[in-house]
């Protein structure tokens, strides 16, 4: 697997703590049947200041619904917690 990083986004949480994020999209092979694989997508979110990730591969092999997605994450701040929850919403 591997990961291409996409940007970098700066979120203030309620306490008033800025919180940082980077955000890179996971480009895999996904096996679709004995013998034929595509390349596919997933999205992986890290916090700098507190180590917390998460990572969800093969989401899709569409590049442009990758992109799309990541503009939604990056423009919405997702943090690594909430990053299922908009996940499940967006597909």
């Amino acid at each position: 697997m591997r990961e291409l990083y996409v940007n970098t986004c700066e979120a203030e949480a309620e306490d008033g703590m800025t919180h940082r994020y980077d955000y890179s999209v996971l480009i895999d092979e996904m096996n679709i049947r004995s013998g034929f694989s595509c390349e596919s997508y997933g999205v992986k979110i890290r916090a700098q200041n507190g180590g917390e990730v998460a990572l969800v591969p093969n989401i899709t092999p569409s590049v442009s619904r990758i992109d799309s997605l990541m503009e939604l994450l990056v423009r919405n701040a997702v943090t690594p917690c909430t990053l299922a929850d908009v996940l499940s919403d967006w597909l």
